[in-house]
């Protein structure tokens, strides 16, 4: 027999919502989360919870506070709604298909498997009148790319903010205290431009360029001598490099791009000193910083903090594994981490699925998670 919540799964795999991810090109039928985002709000009215659709346009979430008297704390569960674009796709991806115990569809495991789960799991509770724990649902848009779902959530918290968080990315049903974040930093080249014929009249901003991109990759190598004990090392990655008018112009800008992986403790204000410092110590004086910030930030939840061992408390009784550990993707945990709610990351399913061209869950993944969020919720 099918649970509910794969039968819950079903329903969300089949309504799309991609995040265009900055693309014109993406279908629009299929683009935004407003859609997915009132299905949720309707399915948790069914069930006696207030809940809300939040944002703007198409890009939507869904918050729902239930409470209970006496509660021990609060925890907010993130299952972000949105899914990356379905390019090169090998199956249908708003067709959901049931096949050898795996439910295939874009956003199976990354991460609708997660939002089913709870939404069973506080059905069952609610029936029972066992819920020892209040739980904020939030369902948030826009996790795979700039992370504006939760800027409206937290503005729609205001300062009623839970005591932790749970974000539902796929991790196998392993609890996750530790990741990394993302940083991304443009860098400028000024120039000065003159006609190729006579270089030396200007001033390369393209070679200014070249000389940065070397201090970039110093510093990468300064960084590989600090690893976290954990989650390694923080990176720097140089992926986007632009400039020039004509062949026979020396161009007098240019700009960098580059990806900074955070580890815990460290901010983008860390990061425009590293890079300014590492463009200083190469003498590179007419490339600067110009913009650096965090897309999301670290997450270092302490593995004796409330949100391990609650969740750890309740995979024990379902008979799973408990020991935390570390991933190597960052998620919207981190962005909240920086807002003052800690926590941890645990869902159904692997990264490894995550994105693919034949993404999909394992049926008993889901439903175990329905059942640890049961015990979750009931204070187990």
């Amino acid at each position: 027999m099918v649970s509910s919540a794969i039968r819950y799964l079903r329903d969300y795999i089949a309504i799309p919502s991609v995040n265009p991810m900055g693309r014109a090109d993406v279908a629009p039928e299929i683009t935004g989360e407003r859609r997915y985002a009132e299905h949720v709000c309707a399915q948790l009215a069914r069930l006696g919870v207030d809940a809300s659709v939040i944002g703007e346009g198409e890009r939507r979430s869904v918050i729902a506070r239930v409470e209970t008297p006496g509660a021990i704390d609060e925890v907010l569960v993130a299952s972000h709604l949105d899914t990356v674009p379905v390019d090169g796709m090998e199956i249908a991806p708003f067709d959901p298909v049931l096949r050898e115990d795996r439910l295939f569809g874009r956003g199976a495991c990354d991460t609708k498997g997660g939002m089913a789960a709870l939404v069973a799991a506080l059905e069952h509770v609610l029936a029972r009148g066992t819920l020892r724990r209040n739980v904020t649902v939030v369902g948030e848009a826009d996790e795979e790319l700039g992370s504006c779902g939760v800027q409206d959530v937290l503005a729609h918290l205001g300062t009623n903010r839970p005591d932790w968080v749970l974000a539902t990315e796929p991790t196998e049903l392993r609890i996750a205290n530790q990741h990394k974040g993302i940083a991304l930093a443009r860098l400028m080249a000024q120039g000065v431009a003159c006609h190729s014929s006579n270089p030396g009249a200007g001033r390369n901003a393209i070679t200014e360029l070249a000389h940065a991109i070397l201090a970039c990759e110093e510093l990468h190598e300064e960084l590989s001598q600090r690893p976290h004990p954990a989650l390694g090392p923080g990176t720097l990655s140089v992926n986007l490099a632009e400039g020039g008018q004509a062949p026979n112009i020396v161009p007098d800008r240019a700009t960098l791009r580059l990806d900074r992986r955070l580890l815990p403790g460290e901010t983008a204000a860390d990061v425009e000193r590293e890079l300014e410092a590492a463009l200083h110590r190469r003498e590179v004086k007419h490339v600067r910083v110009v913009d650096c910030r965090t897309e999301k930030g670290p997450l270092g939840t302490p593995a004796g903090h409330a949100s391990v061992t609650a969740c750890a408390a309740a995979l024990r009784s379902c008979q799973l594994t408990d020991e935390p550990r570390s991933v190597a993707f960052a998620t919207d945990a981190g962005v909240l981490a920086e807002h003052g709610i800690p926590g941890v990351v645990m869902g159904p399913g692997s990264i490894q699925r995550a994105h693919t061209a034949r993404e999909f869950v394992e049926v008993d993944q889901v439903d175990a998670m329905t059942r640890f969020f049961i015990a979750l919720l009931e204070g187990a």
